[in-house]
């Protein structure tokens, strides 16, 4: 077992590799996250003209708004939609989506008039853009990879900082709260780092935990054990395997028909119907309401129009309920605008840290070092720091294998300069 002077040297040098692999890629996060909270303000101002239509006293029926929908698709070369989302209000356009996630487009249509009022794909957004750069640094994949790598080393920095600068007794608990201002710029920002390092800790932590299932690996495992433990979705939750039976003679039914179905369930927020495309295909009406447990997913027959299946909020396994969860804080959505106050203050703050903490390193760091400080050799590590050390590195698989590559660079080293060492005292 290592001494507590030894383990404080260790973690320093730790501290120190996270922050120099991560701090500027954190700082990027941060402005890019911050940036994305105002999504829904700029799209609903840049999109205006497509979604807010003139008011008149009779409507198409959504029926003829998808074929006229259509039309358009194929008229402009682009895809043809699959769901309708319902208008909340008179004044909206009818809102149909054509494909998943990042390659979905969308196609506006004035109830009244029939007028196709405009179009776009997400991809092409601005605020698209930025997530984008939040997500994959614009890089795609590989930048996906690289963000993963960044979020798993914010973690270490996280844990090993509040190991740091804990008070170590009554009377050192004001540094939690105190930041010198008359002791030099070093102190000035080393203190302002380890303040608001120590108060966003378990904020970070929440916010890793909203946005690490969106990354390759972490997210991969995490839907491997949820699908393993049997903690997600339902099976025929997302209407996989389910079939429309077809009749003889019967017509499919029409949307207005799915519509009326879906607002005879009185269902809260934004109701979506995903439209069939094939003989065997199915209705499915789903929303997004601000309370997670309003939800709801509803398939139907395209033919009969019964229902075929359908689950609550309720029905869903603790992982993928806790997923929403620390994913809609993640993105301010949960809990309205204390929510998006919240991660706002937090991109602002976790910017303010990245700079501090930059700054405090280049004023300390000694010229052409790294400043890490000496480990004792000889000393060996505790079985609890490497059961943590373990732990972090299953838990996050790209903290893992950077670990070992830089381990094993450490290591390679080492033996060289041995080697080095070893013929200079023998030539």
């Amino acid at each position: 077992m290592i001494h507590a002077q030894s383990i404080h040297s260790w973690l320093w040098r730790w501290h120190i590799i996270a922050g120099v692999i991560s701090l500027p890629f954190i700082f990027l996060l941060s402005i890019t996250g911050g940036v994305y909270l105002f999504k829904m303000d700029y799209e609903q101002k840049a999109y205006s003209k497509f979604t807010d239509i003139p008011v008149l006293s009779s409507s198409l029926s959504y029926q003829q708004q998808y074929s006229i929908a259509k039309q358009a698709a194929l008229k402009n070369n682009v895809p043809i939609p699959n769901k309708l989302v319902v208008p909340s209000n008179s004044n909206k356009a009818t809102k149909f989506i054509a494909g998943r996630f990042s390659s979905e487009s969308y196609i506006f249509v004035d109830r009244y008039s029939g007028e196709v009022t405009g179009f776009y794909a997400r991809k092409d957004s601005l605020m698209q853009k930025v997530r984008k750069l939040h997500g994959e640094l614009l890089i795609g994949k590989s930048g996906s990879w690289i963000t993963e790598l960044i979020a798993s080393w914010l973690v270490v920095l996280i844990m090993t900082g509040l190991y740091l600068f804990f008070p170590r007794s009554i009377s050192s608990i004001k540094s939690l709260f105190t930041v010198r201002t008359k002791c030099g710029r070093r102190i000035f920002y080393r203190d302002l780092h380890a303040v608001s390092g120590f108060w966003l800790s378990m904020a970070l932590l929440l916010v890793l935990a909203g946005g690490l299932p969106w990354t390759e690996l972490f997210g991969s495992n995490y839907k491997s054990l949820r699908d393993t433990t049997g903690t997600g979705y339902p099976e025929g939750y997302n209407g996989k395997g389910l079939k429309s039976i077809k009749q003889q003679g019967v017509n499919p039914r029409t949307l207005d028909d799915v519509v009326l179905q879906a607002q005879h369930k009185k269902l809260a927020g934004t109701v979506t119907i995903s439209i069939p495309t094939k003989p065997s295909g199915i209705f499915t009406i789903s929303n997004r309401a601000k309370d997670i447990h309003q939800q709801q997913k509803i398939h139907v027959d395209q033919y009969s129009g019964k229902t075929i299946a359908e689950y609550s909020w309720d029905e869903v396994g603790i992982l993928s309920h806790g997923r929403q969860i620390v994913m809609r804080i993640h993105q301010g959505e949960l809990f309205g605008q204390a929510n998006w106050l919240f991660m706002f203050g937090i991109s602002v703050m976790t910017a303010i840290l990245s700079l501090s903490a930059l700054v405090s390193y280049c004023l300390r760091k000694p010229k052409k070092s790294l400043g890490l400080p000496k480990v004792a050799e000889d000393k060996k590590i505790g079985l609890l720091l490497w059961g943590a050390i373990v732990l972090l590195a299953v838990v996050l698989p790209m903290f893992g294998i950077s670990l070992l590559i830089i381990l094993a660079v450490s290591l390679i080293t080492r033996v060289v300069k041995k080697r080095r060492k070893l013929i200079s005292e023998t030539s």
